[in-house]
């Protein structure tokens, strides 16, 4: 919404939650009915309790008839919709109101957007449970604290992206239902949370419950301003964390009561309807006690009390209340005119009562109710109210909506019905006005309101990462190295290779192998030779004739098959079944191929693959010529400069490696601005090696304008890729990367981008010596251990593994081979500065 001045604000929230007097009235002309002066009493001492200044209106979902803007916002945020929701709160057919609203809206977000993308977990009061419908795929005990838990492990792994709790204190177990608590702390995914009760005067419990939801939720949905305006004062909410989504209504037509009067035997009859679980703050019996004088008036009057007793008054009262109900009809003379329907009513049957009704009265006892369901379906089915004035009362029914009278007031109650049935004029333009404001409440605005909450929360964890409980409470081992560990690494290999993917741990072979991970491998494995590197031990089970050089084998055999001579290029992807689905690959892939194949020839001290190597290199080099992506020149320098420590007098390499070189310095030089120091005009992807390429080309070659162009460049992309708040290092995000003069992607972020960061700031800091770029290289490798924007570890120590990158709101928990090769090379980069200094510059 936009932005709002102060004035604006307090004149906003003047307009729809002071509540004026004129709300009571029939309308702008008529006197206020019988003890209408309390209620203007009470409803001073309302508006006084808060101070204004400092509150803000609740965000509204923009409706859709807003205009182009909101058509663009809603165009802009349907990519930000989530996949997969769970929608925490009871459930049908157990009998509560909360079950109602969380099966409505699970049928209307199931209808506006598809049922693939949503499940429900109810709690259970009752140790047998309920006969849940398919969407429920999990149920908690409500006083099993152990539920609570394993229904966040549960939500977990199965990679549900959106959480939306449906809030009521006494639905959960333990003080004030804070058995809750422990499910929202363990989860990873963002959190929505619909507040059903918001208390003025909450008890300590109450309170410390509420001020940990509120922290843990990433927004709050409300029904009425109250609730906002209560969230704001007494628990300290900030305005913009909360969303005004009104309660759900079928979406009924406009129908004259007597089309549903004779499915319940008051043809001709003028009806009164209350309806919903009954219990003792209901105040029916006030309306009893009002139809005697309604009689005296209006013989015709039937009144109908639909609704079976609440069950949990049920199981601890019995049912009392209802028979002094009974009772007190049968007192009152007004037994013949009193109906009870002892049944939970099916929302088809609610329809049918409402419909009936000619006027719909909830004579409620106190005012402390924030959201009322049942009343909220009397106005979308556009029927003349008569209520006491509890909070949501007073907000849903101003406007002349509906008439409010004092609580506890039978007399109030009779004279606003016989004045309703004396002047059907008034009454029926009543029920209009409720009719017509109740149109934006309908389940499938409600729907769209919601996922409007839902997006919102994606693009603002986009912005601004937030991290969860969960993640706060992991050990982080920061500045830290790790043992090798190469379990993950061995299994995502076979006898053709390094597969591409996993899921989760496990290799995923429907997605085959492709030439970059297979050149990743043989880099790593040939960084293993290093004296330096301590070989890890019991790394292998099952696998003890798999040692370093025969895996550099395995993976140099696969660039080896992947080399297509008639066109002088590498091919790339690999199905499982070993069917190529290329003839040639990109650029990128055949400069890191060579890349690998110089790391051999620089590095690898076994001469078979220094033969095989030198072949398959001497074939592919003279192709990188023809090449116009700068990261594929980089890639191919990496590789030359490795060989060239092998084979120095190699003119042809020689050649090769001046003229891409000077392509990279170049491309840098005519793109290079006072505030854009890089090479190209958008920072992408594998960013870090274009730098490194020029550092280690220009040391080699004792070029001080390369080295410089390189320093300059990466020295700009580490402060690019630094968050201010915290100074923690965030890689450009894959989803839209950074364009010149564009915003910067947050998200994903991949481990690649860490890697190629380790990498290039510790081949500065041996140019230079500057402890600087030292540190530079810790920030990135950081990053990996948990020092990141969800303060998430990507590496898993139990695997040896890495996680495939961090979305807005978790990481992405497959372990593929891009993602580990990345760590693994980063590591043992990593543990070259805890090693005497070597000559030979790391790639």
């Amino acid at each position: 919404m936009p932005t709002q001045t102060p004035i604006q604000r307090r004149e906003c929230l003047n307009s729809r939650v002071a509540f004026k007097a004129r709300a009571f009235a029939r309308d702008d002309r008529a006197p206020l009915g019988a003890g209408s002066h309390q209620v203007q009493k009470q409803m001073s001492l309302l508006n006084t309790a808060f101070s204004e200044s400092t509150l803000e209106v609740a965000a509204r979902r923009p409706a859709l008839n807003d205009g182009p803007a909101a058509g663009r916002a809603r165009l802009q945020s349907k990519a930000a919709l989530p996949s997969r929701i769970a929608v925490i709160g009871n459930y049908l057919p157990r009998h509560c109101g909360i079950a109602t609203f969380t099966t409505d809206l699970c049928t209307a977000i199931s209808a506006e957007y598809g049922t693939a993308r949503l499940l429900a977990l109810p709690i259970n009061d009752t140790e047998e449970g309920y006969d849940y419908p398919a969407r429920v795929r999990w149920s908690l005990a409500q006083d099993d604290v152990r539920a609570y838990d394993e229904a966040a492990e549960f939500l977990n792994f199965n990679n549900i992206d959106m959480v939306c709790l449906q809030h009521e204190y006494g639905i959960f177990g333990g003080p004030a239902g804070s058995h809750i608590l422990h499910l929202l702390r363990g989860l990873k995914m963002p959190v929505v949370t619909t507040l059903h009760t918001v208390l003025r005067e909450p008890n300590p419990d109450q309170m410390l419950v509420m001020e940990e939801i509120t922290d843990l939720s990433d927004r709050l949905i409300v029904m009425s301003q109250l609730s906002s305006q209560f969230l704001q004062e007494i628990y300290k909410v900030p305005g913009h964390k909360i969303d005004m989504v009104p309660h759900g209504v079928p979406d009924l037509p406009f129908l004259d009561p007597n089309f549903y009067k004779d499915r319940f035997g008051v043809e001709g009859k003028a009806v009164l309807l209350t309806f919903g679980l009954l219990s003792p703050n209901k105040g029916i019996e006030n309306v009893i006690q009002a139809l005697p004088q309604i009689l005296s008036k209006h013989k015709n009057v039937a009144y109908i009390v639909a609704g079976a007793t609440h069950p949990h008054i049920l199981r601890r009262e019995g049912d009392k209340y209802r028979a002094s109900l009974q009772a007190l009809a049968k007192e009152m003379g007004v037994e013949a005119q009193v109906t009870f329907h002892n049944r939970f009513v099916s929302p088809e049957e609610m329809v049918e009562f409402i419909g009936a009704a000619d006027i719909y009265i909830t004579p409620y006892r106190h005012e402390a109710q924030v959201v009322s369901g049942t009343l909220a379906y009397a106005l979308g089915a556009g029927k003349a109210i008569i209520s006491t004035p509890y909070w949501h009362a007073i907000e849903l029914l101003d406007d002349r909506r509906g008439a409010l009278v004092p609580f506890q007031n039978p007399e109030a109650i009779a004279n606003k019905t016989i004045e309703l049935l004396d002047t059907p004029a008034i009454r029926h333009a009543m029920r209009k006005r409720a009719y017509l404001f109740a149109r934006e409440m309908v389940w499938k605005r409600v729907a769209q309101g919601y996922m409007e909450s839902f997006s919102r929360v994606r693009n603002d964890r986009t912005e601004s990462p937030r991290v969860q409980f969960a993640s706060r409470m992991i050990a982080k081992s920061l500045d830290q190295l790790p043992e090798l560990k190469l379990n993950h690494f061995y299994r995502l290999s076979d006898g053709t290779g390094m597969l591409q993917h996993a899921i989760f741990t496990i290799p995923n072979r429907s997605e085959g192998y492709t030439t970059d991970d297979n050149a990743r491998a043989v880099i790593f494995a040939a960084l293993l030779e290093r004296p330096d590197v301590k070989q890890p031990e019991d790394n292998q089970p099952g696998q003890a004739d798999t040692p370093t050089v025969n895996s550099a084998s395995l993976y140099l055999s696969f660039l080896e098959h992947a080399f297509n001579p008639s066109k002088g290029r590498f091919k790339n992807f690999l199905g499982y079944d070993r069917r190529w689905s290329e003839s040639e690959g990109s650029e990128d892939c055949h400069g890191r191929a060579l890349w690998a194949l110089g790391t051999v020839l620089g590095r690898s001290q076994d001469h078979g693959l220094r033969g095989a190597a030198g072949r398959l290199f001497e074939f592919s080099l003279p192709a990188v010529l023809e090449f116009r992506s700068p990261r594929a020149w980089a890639y191919t320098l990496l590789g030359i400069q490795e060989y060239l420590t092998s084979y120095p007098g190699d003119r042809d390499a020689q050649k090769v490696r001046s003229s891409l070189s000077r392509r990279l310095l170049e491309m840098y030089e005519s793109i290079r601005r006072p505030d854009w120091k890089w090479f190209e005009n958008v920072l992408a992807y594998g960013n870090a090696r274009m730098p490194q390429a020029l550092l280690l080309i220009g040391a080699a070659c004792s070029d001080d304008r390369m080295i410089s162009a390189g320093l300059e460049s990466l020295d700009w992309l580490s402060q690019t890729q630094r968050r201010e708040t915290h100074g923690h290092f965030v890689p450009i995000g894959s989803q839209g990367f950074y364009r010149q003069g564009g915003e910067k992607a947050c998200f994903d972020q991949q481990p690649l981008e860490a890697a190629g960061a380790v990498s290039a700031c510790l081949q500065a800091y041996r140019v230079t010596g500057d402890s600087c770029w030292r540190n530079e290289a810790w920030s990135a490798f950081n990053w990996f251990l948990g020092d990141n924007d969800l303060q998430l570890p990507l590496y898993d120590s139990s695997t040896g593994g890495c996680r495939d990158g961090l979305h807005p709101d978790r990481a992405n928990e497959n372990q593929g081979a891009e993602s580990t090769l990345s760590f693994l090379m980063a590591l043992v980069e990593m543990r070259s500065l805890q090693a005497p200094e070597q000559k030979d510059i790391l790639s």
